[in-house]
This record gives structure tokens, sequence and C-alpha cells, in this order.
């Protein structure tokens, strides 16, 4: 049987890290001893609640226990001496321009100065509070690598001296793709609530933002999908085999308006966003225009070269020009090493190769695809497929 208050405590990580932790930065004005006090917080919730009950907000528990201990270090230590410096807030940027300390700190953690992905992983870490493990699958890349990629990016901090700032209005364009770089692998990476709520501070701070637009229309387009990607008996439902019913129509309806203002710019998250627009158009899986998506994967991997949009590419060229073609296009993807461990290559080979009839083949990769996965409702799809037709 589940234990109840540790299911509280990890409900509450998922849904208020971020928000503690940024509320707590401010107090400490120090990010590694926000992020101690915070982490502090949680071990104590598993004893306290457990004494006295979950309470009524746990955000706002967690969030009084970890500025208290903030303060008290503080009080207790000289923070000047620490390694990392002080938060410093900027006089032109007011609390309405960033109604919320998240994203504040999704900002602070862009710093220019940072490799692009060091920005992103650092975020991921401090504001979503993800594991390494869990940043690196995002990543596709192995977890020690990751883990190694944020300590150097924390030791660059230390050795430059740099101060984490609220930025000014005029510093914008140099932290936004970062930022919605941050704010996509959020949602990507299984946090969809957080992630949309992001996107839709950032559309509100930079209207102007096409990219911004985009981000946001392709949450929306994407989560609308959600109710109908498993079944009630928990098994993965392919698109092909969704209930359209299903779908959201409010966040279609939003999706869509924001595509017309997504798409002016050409940019990655604006084609991404025209991409799922096709889908969410299409009453039928047969009405599905995939020669317009194949076209927009072409602009998309000109754009933005990378071999999971190679391969989503390699799937709607299936569908326009026959899986024995897109199986010699796959070939050519097999020996990209950040793919190496990726199970949707083998598991879109078995589709490609069940469709051309090799089904021991098919099995064979689907097995492969096996071997790289541990999601529960992806194993449970899997075997079937193994399974299917013997």
């Amino acid at each position: 049987m589940a234990d109840p208050i540790v299911e509280a405590v990890a409900e509450a990580h998922s849904t208020e890290w971020a928000s503690v932790l940024a509320a707590t930065a401010r107090v400490a004005a120090d990010l590694d001893l926000a992020e101690d006090c915070v982490q502090d917080a949680y071990a104590k919730a598993l004893v306290h609640w457990r004494a006295d009950g979950v309470p009524k907000k746990p955000g706002a528990w967690l969030t009084t226990v970890a500025t208290r201990r903030a303060l008290e270090h503080r009080r207790r230590a000289d923070v000047a001496r620490r390694k990392l410096p002080l938060l410093v807030l900027e006089d032109d940027v007011t609390d309405e321009l960033f109604p919320d300390d998240r994203l504040r700190l999704v900002f602070t953690c862009c710093h220019p100065a940072l490799a692009q992905e060091a920005q992103i992983a650092l975020t991921l870490r401090l504001v979503c509070g993800l594991s390494s493990a869990e940043i690196a699958k995002a990543f596709l890349v192995k977890e020690a690598t990751m883990q190694a990629r944020i300590t150097r990016a924390k030791q660059k901090i230390y050795r430059s001296g740099i101060a984490y700032r609220i930025p000014r209005t005029a510093d914008f364009p140099e932290r936004i793709d970062a930022v919605l770089d941050v704010v996509h692998l959020v949602y990507t990476a299984g946090h969809s609530p957080r992630g949309i709520d992001l996107a839709r501070m950032i559309r509100l701070l930079l209207p102007d933002s096409a990219e911004a637009a985009g981000l946001l229309a392709l949450l929306v387009l994407t989560e609308a999908r959600q109710a109908a990607r498993v079944d009630d008996a928990g098994r993965l439902v392919l698109m092909e085999d969704q209930d359209r019913a299903v779908w959201d129509r409010t966040l279609i309806a939003e999706g869509l308006e924001l595509v017309p203002v997504a798409v002016r710019a050409d940019g990655r998250f604006g084609l991404m966003a025209a991409i799922a627009a096709v889908h969410a158009e299409a009453e039928r899986w047969e009405d599905t225009d995939w020669a317009e998506i194949l076209g927009l994967y072409d602009v998309l991997l000109s754009r933005w070269p990378s071999p999971v949009v190679a391969l989503n590419r390699v799937v709607a060229l299936a569908y326009v020009r026959g899986p024995a073609e897109a199986l010699g296009a796959l070939d050519d993807l097999a020996a990209d090493p950040a793919l190496a461990t990726y199970p949707y290559l083998a598991s879109t080979r078995g589709e490609l190769l069940w469709r051309t009839g090799r089904a021991e083949e098919a099995r064979a990769a689907y097995e492969e695809a096996l071997a790289f996965t541990s999601d529960p409702v992806e194993v449970e799809f899997l075997q079937r497929r193994i399974t299917r037709g013997v």
C-alpha cells in the first residue's frame, strides 16, 4: 500500500518546488543556500506531516520552513564569504513585470555568460528540482555527463563571480532563447502544468515575441491530446487510434489562434507549433495532411538540425513516400550517437519494418526499444507490439 505522507511530499515536490525555491532564494540571497534549505524543508515534511497531518497549503508550509532556516543561517554566517554571489535585483524591473518568482528564477539562471546547454541544465535543476538523471534523459545524454555539465556551470559561476540578477527589459532578447528551451524541456520532462504555466507568463511578458507565442501554441496543442493518449486500462494509444472527441477543443482553439503569430519568424517553436496544428485540424487520422507536415519538417530541420527532428521527419516521410523509403532515411540516422539509446529510433524502425511485411525484424526492433525504456506504459505497448501477429 502506498504511503500517503510520502505521496503528499512527492506531490508537493512536483507542484511546489519552483515556488518554494524561488521564494527562499529571495530571502537567502544565495542559490546554494536556498537549495539546501528547501531540500531540508522537504525532509522535515516527511516527519512533521506524519505527526501533525498534511497542511492545507503544503507550499506555504514548506516556504516558511525553508525561509526560516535561510534567515537563521544568514544570522550565523557571513553570507558574503560564500562562493556564490548574492542575488541582485534590478531597479527598473518590478513585480508587475515578473508576476511569479519562478519565472524570475528562470531568467536569473539563463545568464549569457553561461553556455546555453549549461543555462538550461542549471535551470531545470534549480527551478524545477529535476534530478541529474531526469535532465540527462531530456538531453539524450548519460547521467554522469549531465552531472559534470551542471558542476562545470556552477564552477564557472564561482570563478567568474557572476551575480544572479533580474534582467532589465533591454536584456530580454539575449536571454529569451535559453528561457524558451528551459520551459519546453520542463514540459517534455513530464511537468506539463508547470511548463504551460511558465509559457503563459512568458507570452504575457513578451507579447511581441513570435517564438514565445510559438512555444505556448506548441505546448497547448500537444497538451490538448493528453487525455486520449492512454486508454481506461492505462495502455498507450497511438495518435492514429485516438478518440479525437476527447481532445481538448479549448486548448486547440487557443493554440490555433497563436500559430499565425508564431510562424511569422520561421522560428523553431513556431514551426513545431504549425506541425501540431496540422494534426489538430484533422478531424480524422485519414485527413492528416502529411505532405504539409513533411514540408514543415524540412524547413524545421534546416533551421534546427536535430536528430530527434530528423527522426520525426522520417515518420512523416513514411506516410508521404512509403515505409521503404523511410527505412532508408532511418538507416542514415542510426549512426548518430545521440540516438544510440533513444527508444523511439528502434520503435520507429519496428513500425516501418512491420508495414513492409518484415515481421521478425520488426519484433527484434521492438525488443531493442524495450531495452532502452523503463516507462511502464511504453513497456506494455512494446510488449504488445512484440507479440502482435504471433
